[in-house]
């Protein structure tokens, strides 16, 4: 038995936590790990308010606080997988599994479909307000839960896209699909299709939103169908990037930053043709995703070998 060093960076997301390939109690540990780092996250909040001002926290508070969320967790994998790194094979958190599409193909796919999801899914979105708007109490929470939404986002763009659209990409992305995902899917623990629902349902949860959680479980079946197909957790990055900068940017522009979905803003006709035309786009994409091979049952997510062989 040969002994050998693998070069192992300890800020790198990718090769520190490739050893750990949680189950699904495993998700709930990593649940109650994310948990816990909201609970330290509002403990943090409440320090700089002693010596921040208002001000200073709607502008800036989130940058500090949204990352301190997953350190538990982060902490918590990074411990497992290296203990599990001497003896047991891993898989890695990113592979590259782009068959003909090639990477500027999947790229490209990437991208339309994420635009043609958020077209897609509006209907849902708006009819999820609709039946909110008949519920007083209902009402009152929504209004309380977007208020809350606006002050924790309601600072210089910068920072909103910031918070939003990088530090949201990566470390969700890490949590839900590299860690949760993967772990379920890995080994063939897990029938995929399973498996892609429920770290989906996964993904909703942590937004602790009960208004967000119809849009985030769509959008993450698509991208746990896309880190399936692919391995590749850097188009789901990409995916979350898109989504949330898209959404970021629209807010902040005179004139649409007081609708909160498109049937405010377009025509009924041209409205109900762009989301026909969208979930034309999504089908088309996903039959091109098909065309990637599948190369293990789990899925195209590469092993990685134990540091002890």
């Amino acid at each position: 038995m040969a002994l050998f060093a693998r070069k192992v960076k300890s800020y790198d997301l990718y090769s520190t936590h490739a050893w750990y390939v949680p189950g699904v109690g495993g998700m709930f540990a990593l649940l109650a790990m994310f948990l816990l780092g909201a609970l330290l996250s509002g403990i943090v909040m409440a320090i700089l308010m002693v010596f921040m001002s208002q001000q200073a926290i709607a502008d800036y508070g989130m940058i500090v606080i949204y990352p301190v969320q997953f350190l538990p967790a982060m902490i918590y994998a990074a411990n497992k997988s290296h203990r599990n790194a001497l003896f047991d094979p891993g898989y890695k958190l990113s592979s590259n599994h782009f068959g003909t599409l090639g990477v500027l193909g999947a790229v490209g796919i990437t991208a339309v479909l994420t635009y043609a999801t958020m077209f897609a899914a509006d209907p849902l979105n708006w009819g999820n307000a609709v039946i909110t708007e008949k519920w007083p109490w209902l009402k009152k929470m929504y209004d309380l839960v977007m208020e809350s939404m606006k002050t924790m986002t309601g600072g210089p763009l910068w920072s909103s896209f910031l918070v939003t659209a990088v530090f949201a990409p990566i470390f969700e992305e890490w949590l839900c699909r590299g860690m949760v995902l993967r772990g379920l899917l890995a080994g063939g623990k897990m029938k995929p299709g399973w498996a892609i629902v429920i770290s989906a349902i996964f993904f909703a949860a942590i937004h602790m939103n009960p208004w967000q959680a119809l849009n985030a479980f769509i959008l993450g079946m698509l991208m746990g169908y896309i880190y399936y197909k692919t391995g590749n957790l850097w188009l789901t990055m990409l995916v979350h990037f898109l989504n949330n900068g898209t959404a970021v940017i629209l807010s902040n522009i005179s004139g649409l930053n007081e609708s909160d979905y498109w049937i405010q803003i377009l025509d009924a006709p041209l409205y109900w043709t762009i989301i026909a035309v969208s979930v034309a786009i999504i089908a088309a994409g996903i039959i091109l995703l098909k065309r990637i091979p599948v190369e293990n049952p789990w899925g195209n997510i590469d092993k990685t070998e134990p540091q002890v062989q």
